[in-house]
């Protein structure tokens, strides 16, 4: 990326628009490549095929974190934490930290996509005034036009791979595409809602694992699934307003759980920003989002709804009917 548009604001966040793979390599190898000359802590976290593509090009040995996308970043709700902070954080004051982040690919679901453009949204607003570069490929050859157009209301600089072009997105809005998609969830299945307050959260919780194993979930994920749940229920209690209302049912090779209250998340980052050491609570939703496959937030003076699905085993068919 440009020396002036590092000198113009410590975080730089531009998004790179490639065609094929030759103008992928062409683009993300001399970014890497210039960390690596300047001594900047560099990290590549892209889609299995790519990955496998920038590893053979600059070679696994060399001082690069490389991580794979589809596996790190499956819940676009943990790359800030899990990924992009886990890894900034751990450099040296006043470094320069670069990171290749393709959070969004042609295989990415309907399901997905909103908690993907959120993310992008929110990096903004997590590393802003931080020194670090992060650089977002885009493949438009197989990315629908939507995505693109996100991408440019998310990002304040664009880069073309083909002609090497940087500019300034006239789009750039992350606040409004990040409202935009805080859109209300598809409705649920007609499966009954089971109500909670703090005396029962014990029950609730050996209900939800009970349900999510009968659709096929097994250990250590049925541990995972009992541990978000109990997060999201304590967190209705403390801040929702006392009560909640919990749903769990099986959809697509998924188990589906459901919490909602009637509080208000006015953090947008919330559960994406790491604990400081001698924090106490708040780490929640943070919790959920390691532990969950995909979660989606629907906030507003309304109410919240949390939505986490936690895929089935493989091999084990997850029933259509849900547990009422």
């Amino acid at each position: 990326m440009s020396a002036v548009a590092e000198a113009a604001d410590p975080f730089v966040h531009p998004a790179l628009f490639y065609r094929d793979e030759r103008e992928y390599l062409a683009a993300v190898v001399p970014f890497v490549h210039k960390a690596l000359a300047a001594g900047e802590p560099v990290a590549v976290a892209v889609p299995t095929e790519n990955l496998r593509l920038l590893k053979a090009e600059i070679g696994a040995e060399k001082a690069v974190r490389f991580l794979d996308m589809r596996e790190a970043g499956r819940n676009p709700g943990r790359i800030i934490p899990g990924v992009l902070r886990a890894f900034a954080d751990a450099q040296p004051p006043g470094t320069r930290v670069r990171i290749v982040g393709e959070p969004i690919w042609a295989g990415r679901s309907a399901v997905e996509y909103p908690a993907c453009v959120q993310h992008e949204a929110l990096i903004n607003a997590a590393f802003r005034g931080r020194e670090v570069t992060i650089l977002c490929p885009y493949d438009t050859r197989r990315l629908p036009p939507q995505v693109v157009a996100d991408a440019h209301a998310t990002h304040p600089v664009v880069v073309d791979a083909g002609s090497g072009r940087e500019e300034a997105s006239g789009r750039y809005d992350f606040e409004a595409v990040h409202a935009r998609y805080n859109a209300p969830l598809p409705p649920a299945p007609d499966v009954a809602a089971h109500a909670f307050v703090a005396d029962v959260l014990g029950e609730i919780r050996h209900f939800a694992s009970e349900a999510a194993e009968r659709f096929g979930l097994v250990r250590p994920r049925l541990d995972d699934l009992a541990l978000a749940v109990a997060e999201l229920t304590t967190n209705s209690v403390v801040h929702g307003g006392g009560s909640g209302l919990l749903r769990v049912w099986a959809q697509d090779g998924h188990v589906v759980c459901e919490v909602r209250d009637r509080g208000h998340l006015t953090d947008p980052l919330a559960g994406r920003r790491p604990p400081s050491r001698d924090q106490f609570g708040g780490r929640g939703l943070l919790m959920v989002n390691l532990v969950a496959d995909l979660v989606r937030v629907h906030t507003g003076p309304g109410g919240t709804t949390v939505r986490c699905w936690f895929v089935v085993r493989p091999g084990i068919v997850a029933p259509a009917t849900a547990v009422t």
